[in-house]
């Protein structure tokens, strides 16, 4: 049963000259008419909004009494008052649009599936039948000390299992006790800055660069220095030259994000110099470095570390699924005490529950057989949506079809703006980034950002390619 505040009837005024039995009836036929209780909705008793509104129990019977009588709730005795079942209302006003074309910026990421959207794994290959039945196994398995406060560091299983995983795939040696488990990026890195950076410092992003960093450096207040990447990703002299004393960087060595480069050895290492010779950190942020096509994934930054100056940040958002919640960082050795302080302080986290799903999709096996599946599945997908879109958009648009990662980039032709082509495409149902909303320095040429990962065939790229071009 829903009490007066759940149900959505507003408290009383006491002021008012209105009587009390008209302003239930009032609050009560709003929240109906407004949708938030629904036709079968239980309402409170009027023995119960007696005692919760202080009022005498006819008051509250004349208001039930009245909505009775013009159908609005049906008394079922035992069963209490409903929401008269079948009951018809006029439709409440729709909702706004996902996607407000006149907003400034865009949502990384939105919680909507549309075509196009980054940062989406394919949603339809994830083995949910498997998922389920881990699912069922842990919830049978709880005790009551699983139901007590978690660990705010992350569940030990899951820490070993991520260790072991780092160790084998990407050729990181590290304890669990370096692994902090986390809700995401975004609380990744406001770790890292409480942490280890104070206001005023300054970053190096790479330039073009994921959008939220910046945001969340500057809501710190906290400098965000633009270094240009080329085809070797970051130009790790021009971050020497602008600003020689940061105190760190934020890289994705293994596909650079958006433009999808690899750093290369000898940026790699300029830049592991760097951080010795000025104290400074190295945040890499591996976001899908799974996902290469060409050859095998290249090994992590954080391997070629022997100073203890990278941090790694992965993230199972990109292998399993974003609503999933779940991220992992590794730190130095030397650094795991300051960070279980500031953990303890800013306590986030993601249920025990989930964790211990993860840690046996893990252990037992189809966590390195998704990723196997998926990066086969992937490298068909991207040829897919690139023939396709390729086909229709080619004498407006040349398609990057980068070695890894999980969009394409659409390199625009002529003096046409990406920002607006990105409004109308969501104005369309459709997603896309413009790469300017991307850059901090000067602009670059304009581009589209699209992801593949769910577009299933070349026939159903021509057809989005298609709709594309209409609002071209």
């Amino acid at each position: 049963m829903k009490s007066a505040k759940g149900s959505g009837i507003r408290p009383l005024d006491r002021k008012a000259t209105e009587p009390f039995y008209r302003q239930i009836y009032d609050r009560v036929r709003g929240a109906i008419s407004s949708g938030l209780l629904k036709p079968g909705d239980r309402i409170p008793s009027a023995r119960a909004l007696t005692k919760e509104l202080g009022l005498a129990r006819g008051t509250i019977e004349a208001a039930y009494s009245l909505l009775a009588a013009e159908g609005y709730i049906q008394a079922r005795g035992q069963a209490g008052t409903i929401v008269t079942p079948g009951l018809k209302l006029p439709m409440p006003p729709s909702a706004p649009p996902r996607f407000d074309s006149s907003a400034a910026g865009i949502s990384f990421r939105p919680d909507s599936i549309l075509p196009f959207q980054m940062g989406l794994p394919a949603l339809d290959a994830f083995p949910r039948k498997i998922w389920a039945r881990l699912g069922a196994r842990c919830v049978r398995a709880t005790q009551p000390s699983d139901m007590a406060h978690p660990s705010v560091l992350g569940l030990p299983k899951l820490r070993a299992e991520i260790a072991a995983y780092l160790q084998v795939s990407r050729g990181i040696t590290c304890s669990p006790s370096q692994v902090f488990v986390t809700s995401g990026y975004r609380h990744t890195i406001e770790l890292i800055c409480h942490a280890l950076l104070k206001a005023r410092d300054r970053v190096w992003l790479e330039d073009p660069g994921y959008p939220p960093t910046r945001d969340i450096l500057g809501c710190l207040n906290i400098t965000a220095v633009p270094v240009p990447v080329d085809h070797e990703g970051m130009i790790v002299a021009a971050g020497i030259k602008r600003a020689a004393r940061a105190q760190a960087a934020v890289v994705t060595p293994a596909h650079q994000s958006p433009l999808c480069v690899s750093l290369s050895l000898p940026r790699r290492l300029a830049l592991l110099d760097w951080a010795v010779t000025n104290a400074a950190w190295i945040i890499e942020d591996d976001y899908d470095g799974e996902y290469r096509y060409v050859s095998r994934p290249l090994p992590a930054l954080k391997s070629l570390d022997h100073d203890g100056h990278v941090l790694y940040a992965g993230t199972f958002s990109k292998v399993l699924f974003p609503g999933i919640r779940i991220a992992y960082l590794v730190v130095p050795e030397a650094q795991v005490e300051r960070f279980e302080q500031i953990v303890e302080m800013l306590v986030g986290g993601t249920p025990t529950l989930t964790q211990s799903i993860v840690s046996d999709f893990i252990s037992e096996g189809h966590f390195a057989r998704h990723i196997q599946r998926m990066r086969k599945l992937y490298a068909e997908r991207r040829e897919a949506a690139t023939a396709g879109l390729g086909g229709v958009l080619k004498k407006h648009m040349r398609i990057d079809s980068p070695p890894g990662g999980m969009h394409l980039i659409l390199r625009m032709q002529g003096q046409r703006s990406d920002r607006r082509l990105v409004s109308r495409m969501r104005e369309d149902g459709l997603y896309g980034e413009a790469m300017s909303d991307w850059m901090m320095g000067s602009a670059g040429e304009p581009a589209l950002l699209v992801g593949f990962t769910n577009i299933a065939s070349q026939a159903e790229a021509e057809k989005l390619g298609r709709r594309i071009l209409k609002l071209l």
